[in-house]
């Protein structure tokens, strides 16, 4: 049954942005599988019926939503390609298994499934939710950004939520504003076409730094110790060097009369302060921008061989041993995706 056949609660939020209201578990599970990534739906009570609906608002590369599936059913995605999903039910629960780890979700937690995390799902009738998805790269993009340099592995995060405490309160007081912000243009008008690319990218900006200061994650620590306002002018002044001439051939040598201080010192410096080599930080950039580069060619005509030759990359089995620790996908179902 179509959206237009269903009886919408205007009043509830998000309401203006509906993507599908169905009875169709099929149905359902096409939508499911655009919005999010390929999965399994199941329905578990013998009636075999559901009702499931939900609203979208996009933020550039992220995006509110509210939805459910009116009945007891089970999702099993295995893991998401190139985002993350923050789940916040408002009425019901759900259990997210992951590992060992199971999270019983409900008003009062969230859970947080981070890229390429293997999950499964299931959804008690009555749940009602909220959901923030992240595309991974504007959440890498941010990450870095924060961090002052690049990322030598995926960022993983907590996968519980509690939403009683001070930092889960002020998550989902920004997301309750997001929402009403976004339920408040729409009745003035202002739809999602005309909202300025420019407050778009403040809006995801503010939620995805709120989700990294409010959400314990594997870089946590390094965001806490604020190393790029202390690190000394040579390790930033490589750091720049690295950025602008990635695509040269560079040596420890290079990099040190760069810096005007000896390899040692340099090598010191980058240990204390990045907690990595200087060549280490030079295949992190080259890494990056094979993935740059992998998400804007053209699949049918370019090769990955080509793209990692170019960046430097001539032992193309240690090549892709590294890209797949670093982004959790190997170079060619980047390139797939693209």
């Amino acid at each position: 049954m179509s959206l237009a056949a269903l009886p919408i609660d205007m009043s509830a939020p998000l309401s203006r942005y509906g993507v599908f209201r169905t009875q169709d578990v099929d149905e359902a599970q096409c939508h499911g599988t655009n919005i999010f990534c390929d999965h399994r739906l199941r329905v578990l009570d013998a009636r075999n019926r559901i009702d499931a609906y939900m609203c979208l608002r996009r933020f550039k590369g992220v995006a509110v939503g509210r939805m459910s599936y009116g009945g007891n059913v089970s999702i099993e995605p295995g893991c998401l390609d190139s985002f993350l999903l923050v789940q916040m039910p408002l009425s019901g629960q759900e259990v997210i298994s992951s590992g060992d780890a199971v999270v019983h979700s409900n008003a009062a937690t969230a859970s947080v499934i981070s890229h390429k995390r293997p999950f499964a799902m299931s959804h008690a009738a009555g749940t009602d939710k909220l959901f923030v998805r992240v595309d991974r790269d504007a959440l890498d993009r941010h990450c870095q950004q924060y961090l002052g340099h690049s990322m030598r592995k995926p960022i993983d995060f907590r996968i519980e939520m509690p939403l009683h405490t001070a930092a889960g309160q002020r998550w989902m007081r920004t997301v309750k504003w997001l929402i009403d912000e976004a339920d408040a243009a729409d009745a003035a008008g202002q739809t999602s076409s005309a909202t300025s690319a420019l407050v778009d990218a403040q809006l995801e900006q503010m939620l995805i730094a709120m989700l990294l200061t409010c959400q314990p994650h594997s870089y946590t620590e390094a965001l806490r110790t604020d190393t790029p306002a202390i690190a000394p002018s040579f390790v930033k002044r490589i750091e720049r060097f690295i950025e602008e001439h990635a695509d040269e051939p560079i040596t420890i040598v290079d990099l040190a009369e760069q810096a005007g201080v000896s390899a040692r010192s340099l090598f010191s410096g980058f240990r204390k302060f990045r907690e990595i080599s200087p060549m280490q930080y030079l295949k992190d950039v080259r890494l990056q921008r094979v993935h740059d580069a992998l998400l804007t060619a053209d699949p049918f005509s370019e090769r990955v061989t080509n793209i990692a030759l170019n960046w430097g990359f001539s032992h193309l089995g240690h090549f892709s041993t590294d890209y797949k620790r670093r982004f959790g996908e190997s170079p060619s179902e980047t390139l797939v995706r693209s």
